[in-house]
């Protein structure tokens, strides 16, 4: 017989990311083509260069908004626990191996992702506060030159590990196998919550015998 499928994402969170994907696929867009020549070929994908240019800053707050809310969704489930600096310490045999039964058992979420959720907290962060130091069309004016180049480069610095961190996120959504069916469905196998995040499973299925 066929298990039941688990809940992993309700309609609300699977829409919020979805939302935060977009909004960070435009803002890079428009992000690069602005940063080096090399890259303004990108600016035809926003509507030109003034759109570039003018929709950027705002897909950023966008972005971050819509964060804020997956945020407080999720924080919960990303604390920092002892078993995760554990589970973080053998991730190399994960890399090399493959085989996810021998590590430490996880929670919702595996240190690997708890790590790569506060690394996009902190850039988006950082992000924020940096871009709007040097928005010219709002807060310039008041921001001093020295501080605005500060800013530029830790705004291009945090943009560059956000970058990667997406990479690295998405490669491991590909890489776990319904792990993207989960964010599309919003459930998993039975059998992929036992083997990929068995202490979570745990809790599922206490709680449905409530």
């Amino acid at each position: 017989m066929k298990t039941p499928a688990l809940q992993r994402y309700n309609a609300g969170q699977r829409s919020n990311h979805w939302a935060v994907v977009t909004c960070f696929v435009l803002a890079a867009v428009s992000g690069l083509a602005l940063f080096h020549p090399a890259l303004f070929w990108l600016t035809a994908l926003v509507g030109g260069p003034q759109w570039a240019r003018i929709l950027h800053p705002y897909l950023g707050i966008a972005m971050f908004l819509l964060f804020l809310g997956m945020f407080f969704m999720f924080v919960g489930a990303n604390i920092w626990r002892k078993e995760d600096s554990e589970w973080l310490g053998q991730a190399g045999k994960l890399i090399s191996e493959g085989n996810g039964a021998k590590m430490p058992a996880a929670g919702r979420y595996n240190a690997g992702q708890k790590f790569v959720f506060w690394v996009f907290t902190l850039c988006l962060i950082v992000l924020l506060v940096t871009g709007l130091m040097f928005w010219q069309a709002w807060f310039a004016a008041s921001v001093a030159i020295p501080l605005q180049r500060v800013a530029v480069v830790l705004h291009a610095l945090a943009a560059f590990i956000l970058v990667l961190a997406v990479i690295v996120h998405a490669y491991a959504a590909i890489w776990v196998k319904g792990t993207i069916g989960a964010m599309v469905r919003g459930t998993v196998s039975a059998a992929w919550a036992k083997h990929h995040h068995p202490l979570w499973y745990r809790d599922q299925v206490q709680a449905s015998k409530k």
